[in-house]
């Protein structure tokens, strides 16, 4: 028997009846030659990753999909595949592949560095960020442009007026650029506090993520797993069935406000 909701209040979305939500976390796709930060993956090691997930019956989505399919009460099977930084690497390596699986990602860019390299890497390659052309074409394939902040860098230590711009200003250049709303947000270094998830939210943004968030817990602080060039379909294996064992599913309201 089904139960009419009460006037003047808006029922909930179905909670899915399974785990924490599986967030993969990419950053740069081709050579692995000079690495320090080990934030790369080789084009032939992501089309494995991407062909075991197939072989698993596992779909790969922007996080906003995976979001909203789960608020709905699905998404099982449902993976959400992020690439941080929004490196020109992502055109030319990882596109053509996930597009061959028939899988959408979230790219996180930055607004305030478009053109520009990773300056914010003390080691390594410099390696070209998207321009704003770079961008429109990821979001006309069908992926999710979300935020990064605009520069990269660590919005636990800026004062406010600093961290209004880093949220607020950089959705505003997102969303004037793609013409779309940007709902997604990710912390530079995954470094959050509760002072800066809370600043996320009031910027518009419906989810944000890290990659541990520690006590912080609901969509402002979505926890990732890092894949990495070391994952072979075997690491990945043990990484799936080890990942419900991290923390607890997010919950709505449990994000910080």
């Amino acid at each position: 028997m089904s139960v009419e909701p009460q006037p003047g209040r808006t029922p909930r979305p179905r909670r899915a009846a399974f785990g924490v939500p599986w967030i993969a976390m990419y950053h740069s796709v081709g050579s692995c030659a000079d690495d320090p930060y080990r934030i790369t993956v080789s084009p032939d090691r992501l089309a494995e990753q991407l062909r075991w997930m197939r072989r698993n019956r596992l779909r790969g989505v922007g996080v906003g999909e995976l979001l909203a399919a789960r608020a709905a009460g699905g998404g099982r099977g449902l993976v959400g595949l992020t690439f941080d930084d929004g490196y020109t690497d992502f055109l030319s390596h990882a596109l053509p592949l996930l597009r061959r699986c028939g899988f959408r990602a979230t790219v996180f860019v930055l607004p305030g560095r478009l053109g520009g390299v990773n300056e914010w890497d003390p080691l390594g390659p410099r390696k070209p960020l998207l321009t704003a052309e770079g961008i429109r074409e990821a979001h006309a394939a069908g992926m999710e442009i979300a935020s990064h902040g605009l520069t990269h860098i660590d919005l636990t230590g800026c004062d406010e007026q600093l961290l209004r711009a880093e949220t607020v200003g950089s959705r505003t250049l997102l969303s004037e650029l793609v013409r779309a709303e940007v709902s997604g947000f990710c912390y530079p270094y995954g470094t959050v506090d509760a002072r800066v998830a809370a600043a996320v939210r009031r910027a518009g943004y419906r989810y944000a993520c890290a990659i541990d968030p520690g006590r912080l817990s609901g969509p402002f602080a979505l926890p990732r797993l890092h894949i990495g060039q070391q994952d072979t379909p075997l690491r990945m294996a043990l990484k799936r069935r080890l990942h419900p064992l991290r923390r607890r599913a997010p919950r709505e309201e449990a994000a910080p406000v």
